[in-house]
């Protein structure tokens, strides 16, 4: 299985999942980050119920997904900035959905990373609404697998002066295969 490992700066982020978990408050302010960056946020008519099921779903998944699922979120004040990392199977499905994407998701840079290689990164700091989160996403498409790090913040004054930090935990981002050793055949080559 293919894991997603990162050297997260400790002096700038708070894990929320894996090793080095600090606990519900922290665990609690990424939740509620990435559930009102998907519209499900607490206040909303009818959303109550469903907010407390995503919530609940989401500290399952948070406490389970360990190396499939990476979480952390601002060290000096949580509610401000929240950073997910996944690894997905790139399947005809994920490729079909990444293709029909929106336009504003076409203004990508070239990002390189160590150990991923060249990836795309896309910051949107200017929002459609009032209550919408500001997003920095890095993508890397290693062929078999997509490597997504999203990092939201509702900050609109610091959001620009925290991408340094962002790019830096991007940056440390890693693929490990659970492989014994003489199990594969497969010659791994470091990103050109």
């Amino acid at each position: 299985m293919t894991r997603l490992l990162a050297d997260a700066d400790p002096a700038r982020w708070v894990p929320v999942t894996g090793r080095g978990f600090r606990g519900g408050r922290h665990r609690k302010a990424a939740i509620r980050m990435l559930l009102s960056g998907a519209g499900m946020s607490q206040g909303t008519p009818g959303s109550g119920f469903v907010s407390w099921v995503a919530n609940r779903a989401a500290t399952a998944m948070m406490r389970r997904s360990d190396g499939r699922l990476l979480a952390w979120v601002w060290k000096d004040d949580p509610d401000r900035l929240a950073a997910l990392a996944q690894v997905q199977e790139l399947t005809p499905q994920l490729r079909t959905a990444r293709a029909m994407m929106p336009m504003q998701y076409d203004d990508t840079e070239d990002f390189r990373s160590p150990y991923l290689g060249t990836g795309e990164k896309l910051v949107m700091d200017m929002p459609q609404s009032e209550r919408a989160l500001l997003t920095a996403t890095y993508t890397w498409d290693t062929g078999t697998q997509l490597v997504t790090l999203q990092a939201a913040s509702s900050d609109r004054e610091r959001f620009r002066t925290m991408l340094p930090a962002i790019e830096g935990l991007a940056r440390t981002l890693r693929l490990s295969d659970d492989l014994e050793v003489g199990e594969s055949n497969i010659l791994r080559l470091p990103p050109a």
